[in-house]
């Protein structure tokens, strides 16, 4: 992670034919802003355009040198601070929007279930009406003059979560971070799915990522063996709380995440009951009753 934070709205270039425009919306849970990307040297590919900021639309227009256009708009996923810029520069551009589908798209069906139960997004913010013009499978290819990108589906932080490799690197959006461990928060993150995910990324390798946030990641293939242990440790930790009795997600945080300032303890109880749904899903813990955000669980 590089000390000092990119200037937001200047165009830094990352390798020939990558530059990054940098959005002004800093948090604790965007590092220093959201990850614009421009891809090519002449077609253009914007991936991941950012909030609905008309700072952000005009430096990414004016990032646009002689001779160059944005000839596609790509969206990782639907969080308010990735996809909510993407039909405005689509629409001022003349081009589309390439997505995996919809918000709510992708979620496996126990997600379904606790959303149309009333579990509500964990508070990162989901842009209800997003739906590109172009919806992309899993394996789809994308080019444009000197560039080629696969889109591969990620699920797992979004149901929605795709990430774009282009040769050995690889625009991972927040499935991957380098200054700090994704939020897998239920009914839109999924953990069974985010494994998954990793370690689809693991398998298929690459030289460096580019993530949602943050600076890029030069030994991803390190940084997804510690995210999988990372997961794999929550997993023990919560298995052992439990042997002194039912608890609850809230309850589990508290006790596990000692460390963590009351502001973030909703997003870490989020994270526990995604661990505990992976768990009753491998018959490891059981909910005492409907499966539900209060639940209190016990191993199995």
């Amino acid at each position: 992670m590089q000390d000092k934070r990119p200037t937001p709205g200047i165009a830094e270039r990352l390798a020939p034919g990558l530059r990054r425009v940098l959005a002004d919306n800093p948090s604790p849970m965007t590092c220093w802003g959201t990850n614009t990307y421009l891809v090519g040297s002449r077609d253009i590919a914007v991936i991941d355009p950012g909030p609905d900021d008309p700072a952000h639309l005009a430096a990414i227009l004016a990032a646009l040198e002689p001779g160059q256009r944005v000839s596609h708009v790509l969206v990782t996923h639907s969080h308010v601070d990735h996809s909510p810029l993407a039909h405005r520069l689509a629409r001022k551009t003349g081009t589309r929007v390439h997505a995996f589908g919809p918000s709510g798209v992708g979620r496996s069906d126990i997600m379904t279930r606790l959303a149309a139960a009333g579990l509500e997004d964990a508070g990162e913010g989901v842009e209800a009406g997003f739906a590109p013009d172009v919806t992309l499978d899993d394996g789809d290819v994308i080019e444009g003059g000197d560039w080629t990108l696969e889109a591969l589906w990620t699920p797992g932080h979004l149901g929605n979560h795709l990430s774009f490799a282009m040769g050995d690197t690889v625009f991972c959006g927040d499935l991957v971070m380098g200054w700090a461990s994704s939020l897998v928060a239920p009914p839109d993150g999924d953990l069974t799915d985010f494994m998954a995910s990793c370690r689809r990324l693991r398998d298929r390798g690459g030289k460096v990522f580019h993530a949602g946030h943050g600076a890029p990641i030069t030994e991803p293939m390190a940084r997804l063996d510690w995210l999988i242990a990372h997961r794999e440790g929550r997993e023990a930790s919560i298995l052992e709380a439990l042997r002194t009795g039912p608890a609850d997600a809230r309850d589990l945080a508290r006790r596990i995440y000692t460390e963590t300032p009351e502001a973030l303890m909703g997003a870490a109880a989020r994270n526990v009951l995604a661990h505990l749904i992976d768990l009753h899903r491998k018959n490891m813990v059981a909910p005492a009753g409907p499966l539900t955000a209060t639940a209190l669980f016990s191993l199995g």
